[in-house]
């Protein structure tokens, strides 16, 4: 800084080249501490490996590399052998060393910049933050192995109990575009079976049969709100009553585990979270058959009381889809006809509006296939009445939008996994897939002292007998 091109350099010019000569710095400060840690490392006796056999014979200057973000150093270390069997190094151990080349360091920033955007972006991040080169494919498999203890974590973490009086659990699945070997055999099986109408593109109905469903769980507590069906249905125009807001959200989601999988998680953070069942259980769905069994399923196995409530909103979709059958589209009388109806149903009488659609649709004399919305959503509300209970759900305060698990599937699937021309393998959906999660809970710098942990224990600890790492005197 004292050069007199130095001198020449204005604020900007000046800041880069402090950051990228401060790498050198902060390296050789790394390489020297190490450097120094081999001069001082001492012989160990009585090192045993996992399998009982004493490492007798010691031999110094054994070198491995490790490229960090600050670049790449070399470890000089003791090596612990035994003809036949791979060397221990102890002082690997004291510095919890990865398997791999690539520091902790790199994985971290692999972890984050991965579950960001694409892989392309993540390189160019990590260069751009650290001055070092990852390959796109490394990136992937070191989001990958930063990703293996999320489950772990979550099932051993403490948990605060609810602290609401209403603890909700929802459920909804998305789905990512896989590479073929990833797919389930079902979705393989219809994809090969299928014989599109047109070369080269698909036609109206066609399904290209490459998408795997992602399942996301969503548990957080709220503080009831007690409202009428008109407070639910309340125009800009009128006094708005405020519903339930969500508090201490939480998130899981997989691609490699099928719905009752994902559902038995959140149950089980929810039981983490009122292990004496004080609070009112309730499930917030979108009709899905398959979710709702697996709900009933868990709730009657753990024998716990839970609601099922199904999202009002997907139910207006319904009422939407009937109301073209009767009226022109842009007509003004669907909306007053639509909201008729949802009072309706806010006052606890489906059956009474799915009768009432079906009455006019024969009324009028529509042709079936004129008539197929206004039948498919009397079918819906008659079918699900049981999950329909509205008023019980608005005096007690409850929620009865999915709106958490909706912005769920966009923000953890969607805004990261679609990206235009992905193709996901299983492995890499999965570890992308519980990295946001992890962001998105606030947990990642508690999961990634977790993570290190667990790292320390199954790259070293258990090489050595009982798991315990040998010191010396």
């Amino acid at each position: 800084m004292e050069a007199e091109e130095a001198f020449g350099l204005d604020h900007g010019a000046l800041e880069a080249h402090l950051e990228v000569s401060s790498r050198e710095l902060f390296r050789r400060l790394f390489q020297d501490h190490l450097d120094l840690r081999a001069q001082r490392e001492e012989r160990v006796e009585g090192v045993v490996d996992a399998t009982g056999a004493p490492r007798v014979s010691i031999e110094e200057g054994h070198h491995r590399a490790l490229s960090t973000v600050f670049g790449e150093v070399g470890v000089e270390r003791l090596a612990y052998r035994r003809r036949g069997e791979e060397n221990l190094h102890l002082a690997d151990a004291s510095l919890n060393l990865p398997e791999e080349k690539h520091s902790h360091g790199l994985r971290r920033w692999s972890a984050i910049e991965a579950s960001r955007g694409s892989y392309d972006e993540a390189t160019a991040a990590i260069e751009r933050g650290t001055g070092q080169k990852v390959g796109k494919r490394q990136v992937e498999v070191l989001a990958e192995r930063a990703a293996a203890d999320v489950d772990a974590f979550y099932a051993e973490r403490s948990t605060p109990e609810c602290a609401g009086d209403i603890l909700v659990l929802s459920v909804d699945g998305k789905g990512i575009v896989m590479r073929p070997e990833a797919l389930r055999e079902a979705t393989k099986q219809t994809a090969e079976d299928a014989s599109p109408k047109l070369k080269g593109r698909l036609s109206r109905g066609e399904k290209r049969g490459r998408k795997r469903m992602a399942e996301i769980g969503a548990v957080y507590d709220v503080v009831p709100v007690p409202r009428s069906p008109t407070d639910v249905l309340a125009s800009k125009d009128d006094e708005q009553v405020k519903g339930p807001e969500a508090n201490h959200k939480w998130l899981t989601a997989s691609v490699v585990e099928d719905a009752a999988a994902v559902i038995a998680d959140v149950f089980d953070e929810a039981q983490r979270r009122d292990p004496k069942h004080l609070c009112t259980w309730v499930a917030l769905v979108d009709g899905n058959k398959h979710q709702i069994d697996c709900i009933e399923a868990q709730a009657l196995t753990r024998k716990i009381d839970v609601t099922i409530i199904i999202d009002l909103i997907h139910v207006l979709e319904y009422l939407w889809t009937a109301a073209w059958c009767f009226f022109d589209e842009g007509d003004a009388r669907a909306g007053a006809w639509v909201r008729t109806r949802a009072l309706a149903i806010l006052e606890g009488e489906a059956r009474d509006v799915a009768a009432g659609i079906r009455r006019r649709a024969s009324r009028e004399g529509l042709k079936t296939s004129d008539r197929k919305g206004a039948d498919a959503c009397a079918k819906y509300l008659t079918n699900k009445v049981d999950y329909l209970d509205y008023p019980t759900a608005l005096a007690g305060g409850w929620p009865i939008a999915t709106g958490i698990i909706e912005g769920a599937c966009r923000h953890i699937v969607k805004d990261r996994m679609d990206v235009t021309g992905a193709r996901w393998s299983l492995n890499g959906a999965e570890a992308v897939l519980k990295l946001r999660v992890v962001r998105s809970n606030g947990d990642f710098d508690d999961y990634w002292h977790f993570h290190l942990l667990r790292e320390h224990e199954r790259v070293h600890q258990s090489r050595y007998a009982n798991n315990v790492i040998p010191m010396a005197a």
